[in-house]
């Protein structure tokens, strides 16, 4: 199994292949649906964004609340398909990597390659195990979208699978 250390570097970016098990260590961003739609909106009207994408990796996810002791709840994938309208607008402002579960739209697909980035998988019902992959955990904007906020985690040994690679290699049309 790969490690590789967030953020994602170009180098990285051209070294992982569309199959590969990896290990995500570093820090991501968390953004569904809401927060993605809010991030265009600021965009359409000439807003600043609170916090930057270039070089990013965003989970798509909802973070449980934290038990006692620990930085986050249970916090597995959601259905990345959802923010396929918005990622292409995302990568081109320098979003990096995206992780979610399912495949992705052919528009989706070939901004990923023209934007040298990459898409992993995440395992559906395995929230428990990437709750506790997540050593930190900060609220970054829209906080009035509660669980669906964007969050800054800091995580560790975070388990994914490369999904589609900067070259447009997809497991799902293998």
């Amino acid at each position: 199994m790969k490690k590789i250390k967030l953020p994602l570097t170009e180098e990285a970016i051209s070294d992982l292949k569309a199959g590969e098990s990896v290990l995500l260590s570093g820090t991501i961003l968390t953004g569904r649906d809401c927060a993605h739609k809010r991030i265009c909106e600021f965009l359409d009207n000439g807003t600043e964004l609170p916090f930057s994408l270039r070089g990013e990796t965003i989970y798509y996810a909802g973070p449980c609340p934290a038990p006692a002791g620990k930085a986050c709840g249970s916090c597995g994938p959601t259905t990345s398909a959802r923010m396929d309208a918005f990622a292409p607008r995302l990568l081109e402002l320098g979003l990096k990597g995206m992780i979610g579960k399912g495949e992705r739209s052919e528009d989706v697909c070939n901004s990923i390659v023209k934007n040298h980035a990459v898409y992993f998988a995440a395992i559906g019902g395995a929230g428990a195990l990437y709750g506790n992959a997540i050593k930190k955990s900060e609220l970054v904007a829209f906080p009035d979208l509660l669980s669906e906020a964007v969050y800054r985690f800091e995580i560790e040994e975070f388990p994914c699978i490369v999904a589609i690679d900067c070259r447009g290699n997809n497991i799902y049309k293998l």
